[in-house]
C-alpha cells in the first residue's frame, strides 16, 4: 500500500506577503474577499511593513498613537497595495539609478609629459608595474612617475535599463527579526519561512518527533542561483576586485544547498535525509519529487520541502538583461504606446500570455510540510491538499541551451494522466486547472500554449482554465513553482482562481484550441476544482510538472483507505489543531512570535559520553526519544550465498 504524501503545513514570503494562513493568497484576490478576510490579510500585511503595532491590547500607528484597526486599515490600503506585488524597484538594498561599475581607462601626460602623483607606500600595487619610478616623500607616502601612460578603472555609475521586480512587501527586513549574523537575504528569508512553515502545523515539531524516528524525516531545500549577494558568493567573487578581504562565511554561506542547512541546523535540529537538486526555474518541483517519493516508498514519514531565491541584484539583472530576457523599462513602455504612456507601468511588467517582452524577477521563499496520510491523521493534521504526482523530462538535444524542448510535453501528458488516474478522465476535463509557469517572454507564449494546447486534445478538454501566478509576483526562479503551489492552496479555501489581470488581451500567436486563459479574478468555489497541475520550465531543460490533489479529494480518499472511525477521530484532534494553527496566525500578526532560530542550542558532541549508543540492532542519540534501527536485511537477498 503506497503512502499518500499529504500538505499539512506551508509557510513562506513572496512580494504578496506571509504564505501561512493563506494571506499570500488572499493578497492576489484581495478585492474578491469578504470583509472580515480582507481585513485580516490587511493587518497581517500592515504588520508584516512595520505600519501596525500590537501592544498592551491595543493596535498603534508608527507613531505609536492608538488606532481604531477597520479606519486604520482603510487609510493604509493604497499603502499596502502599493508596496507588494511588481512595482518600481526600491532603493532599500541598492539605488537602481546609480549602480556602482568601473570603467576603464588610459591616463598619458599632458604635451608627452610623464604622470606624477603621490601615494602611500602600503597602497602600492605587491609587484610594481614595468615603468614606475618611486621616490620616498613625506609621512609614509611616495612619489610615482609613469613614463608611458597608465590602465586604470574609474569608478562610475550607470541607471539599471530593468526597474520592475516582484520585491518583498516594502518595509519588510528579514534580517531585523532575528540575530542574522551577515546572512545572505536569501538564508534570511528561509529562517523565516521554514519558521513560518513548522509555526503554521498547529502542532509542536517534538510532537512530530515522538512519532517518528530521525530517519524518517527529510529537508530539501535550496536556491538555483546560490546565495549570491555580498554576504555570500557575490562578495567572495567581488571583495579582492573592490580591494576588500574575502570573509571567513561568505563560501560556506554561498552554496546552493544552504537553506536545507540551515533548516537542519538552526531551525529543526534534523538528523534525517536532506540536501537539493537544483534544477533552475524547477528547483522547487524536483525538491518536492525527492519528498514524495521518500514518502511514497515508506522509508519517510514527514518532509519539509521548499526554495528561497533573493535574485533582485544589479549583476543578475545585468545577466538577463544581456540575454533578453528580462523585459526593460524601455520595451515596457513600447507595449503601451498606443495608451500615450509617459512612463513604463511597473506595476503591469509581467504580462504571461499577452503582448509582452519578457520576465520580471522576483524573491521569494516557500515550504511545505508533507507527511504520510496515516501519520497525518494520528496527528490531527490540518490537511490542505496532496501531491499526487511529480514528472521531471530533459529536452534532450537542443541548439541554445537556455531555450525550450520538447520535455515539458512529456512531463504535462504524465502529469494530466496521473491526474486522470485519480479523479478520472471526466474529472481531468472539468475540474482541474493549470498553473502555468507562464514568464511574461514571447517564446514562452507560444510554446507553453502549444503544450497546453495540444493536452487539451489528448484527452478531450474543451475548456481548460490556464492562470500565471508570475503576473503578480514575477519570476522567483528556484521558488517560482512554490508560489504556485501555495497560491492553488488557497483556491481551496477561497474559491477564487487568480487572473492574469495584466493582459487585456491574448497575443495572437497563442495556442488557444481547447483552453480557457483567465485574464480576471474567477469565482469557481472552494470545491469546484479537484485538481492542479503545476507546471515549471527551467533553463537547460530542466522540465517539471506536477500533479497536486485538492483537500476535499484527499480526504475522501483517507476515507476510503482508512475509514470513517478513523477519519472522525481524526476530526477530533484536528480541532485543537486548526485552533492552534489559527492562534499562531493571529500571534503573528501582532508580532507576539519569534522566528525559530536555535543558534547554538542543544548541539550534540558525537565523541561526548552518551551522546551516541550504538549496538548491533540500532542507534541512540542524546535528545531523542526514538532509536534508528539498522537495517537487518539486504534488498539483494535473492543474489547472495544463503550462509552469508
Amino acid at each position: 500500500m503506497t503512502a499518500l504524501p499529504v500538505i499539512v503545513g506551508f509557510g513562506g514570503i513572496n512580494p504578496a506577503g506571509r504564505s501561512s494562513a493563506h494571506h499570500g493568497y488572499r493578497r492576489l484576490v484581495l478585492d474578491n474577499l469578504s470583509t472580515a478576510d480582507a481585513r485580516d490579510t490587511k493587518a497581517s500585511l500592515a504588520s508584516l511593513m512595520g505600519l501596525l503595532h500590537w501592544h498592551n491590547g491595543q493596535w498603534l500607528n508608527t507613531q505609536k498613537q492608538p488606532v481604531e484597526l477597520d479606519s486604520y486599515l482603510t487609510e493604509l490600503e493604497p499603502i499596502l497595495k502599493a508596496g507588494t506585488l511588481i512595482r518600481k524597484l526600491e532603493n532599500d538594498r541598492f539605488d537602481p539609478n546609480h549602480i556602482p561599475f568601473h570603467k576603464k581607462a588610459r591616463l598619458t601626460g599632458t604635451d608627452g609629459e610623464s604622470i606624477r602623483f603621490r601615494i602611500r607606500r602600503n597602497q602600492l600595487p605587491d609587484q610594481i608595474p614595468m615603468g614606475w619610478l618611486i621616490s620616498d616623500a613625506d609621512d609614509g607616502q611616495v612619489d610615482v612617475e609613469v613614463h608611458n601612460g597608465l590602465d586604470v578603472l574609474t569608478e562610475s555609475v550607470r541607471p539599471s535599463p530593468v526597474n520592475a521586480a516582484g520585491q518583498l512587501p516594502s518595509g519588510f527586513d528579514p534580517k531585523t527579526l532575528y540575530q542574522s549574523r551577515n546572512h545572505p537575504r536569501g538564508l534570511q528569508m528561509t529562517v523565516f519561512g521554514a519558521s513560518d512553515a513548522i509555526q503554521s502545523l498547529g502542532f509542536d515539531w517534538d510532537q512530530v518527533l515522538n512519532h517518528v524516528s530521525v530517519e524518517q524525516i527529510s529537508v530539501y531545500a535550496g536556491s538555483s542561483m546560490s546565495q549570491l549577494d555580498y554576504e555570500g558568493n557575490g562578495g567572495l567573487m567581488q571583495a579582492r576586485l573592490l580591494g576588500n578581504r574575502v570573509s571567513s562565511k561568505q563560501l560556506a554561506l554561498g552554496f546552493a544547498e544552504m537553506p536545507a542547512d540551515f533548516i537542519n541546523a538552526y531551525v529543526l535540529g534534523n538528523l534525517g535525509t536532506t540536501g537539493t537538486n537544483a534544477a533552475a526555474c524547477a528547483t522547487f518541483l524536483y525538491n518536492l519529487r525527492q519528498a514524495i517519493r521518500d514518502i511514497r516508498s515508506g522509508t519517510h514519514r514527514i518532509a519539509v520541502v521548499g526554495t528561497a531565491e533573493a535574485p533582485i541584484l544589479p549583476e543578475v539583472i545585468d545577466g538577463y538583461t544581456t540575454m533578453g530576457a528580462l523585459v526593460n523599462d524601455k520595451a515596457l513602455q513600447a507595449l503601451d504606446e498606443h495608451l500615450g504612456l509617459t512612463a513604463p507601468d511597473f506595476r503591469r511588467a509581467c504580462r504571461p500570455f499577452g503582448l509582452n517582452a519578457g520576465f520580471t524577477l522576483g524573491e521569494s521563499a516557500q515550504f511545505i510540510v508533507l507527511c504520510d496520510d496515516k501519520l497525518a491523521l494520528e496527528l490531527g493534521a490540518n490537511i490542505h491538499g496532496s501531491v499526487n504526482d511529480v514528472f521531471v523530462n530533459a529536452d534532450g538535444f537542443k541548439k541554445s541551451i537556455s531555450s525550450p524542448g520538447v520535455g515539458n510535453y512529456l512531463t504535462m501528458a504524465q502529469a494530466a494522466a496521473a491526474t486522470a488516474n485519480v479523479i478520472g478522465e471526466k474529472g481531468l476535463r472539468e475540474r482541474s486547472y493549470v498553473q502555468a509557469h507562464g514568464t511574461g517572454t514571447p517564446q514562452n507564449r507560444i510554446t507553453e500554449s502549444h503544450i497546453f494546447s495540444t493536452m487539451a486534445k489528448n484527452w478531450g478538454i474543451e475548456k481548460w482554465p490556464v492562470t500565471a501566478l508570475k503576473t503578480y509576483i514575477g519570476h522567483s526562479l528556484a521558488s517560482a513553482s512554490a508560489d504556485q503551489l501555495v497560491s492553488s492552496l488557497g483556491l481551496w479555501q477561497y474559491g477564487w482562481m487568480p487572473g492574469i489581470t495584466t493582459v487585456d488581451q491574448l497575443a495572437e500567436d497563442v495556442h488557444t484550441e481547447g483552453l480557457d486563459f483567465l485574464l480576471q479574478n474567477r469565482e469557481v468555489g472552494a470545491q469546484a476544482m479537484d485538481a492542479v497541475i503545476l507546471n515549471a520550465k527551467g533553463f537547460g531543460g530542466n522540465n517539471a510538472s506536477a500533479s497536486v490533489l485538492a483537500p476535499h479529494v484527499t480526504q475522501r480518499m483517507l476515507e476510503k483507505r482508512h475509514g470513517k472511525a478513523a477519519i472522525s477521530e481524526w476530526q477530533k484532534k484536528n480541532e485543537a489543531v486548526a485552533q492552534a494553527s489559527r492562534d499562531y496566525d493571529s500571534a503573528k500578526t501582532r508580532g507576539e512570535t519569534s522566528l525559530i532560530y536555535r543558534f547554538g542550542d542543544q548541539v550534540i558532541d558525537g565523541m561526548e559520553d552518551g551522546a551516541v549508543a550504538m549496538t548491533p540492532d540500532s542507534i541512540s542519540i542524546k535528545g531523542f526519544a526514538r532509536k534508528v534501527t539498522l537495517p537487518k536485511d539486504s534488498a539483494y537477498a535473492d543474489m547472495l550465498e544463503t550462509d552469508n
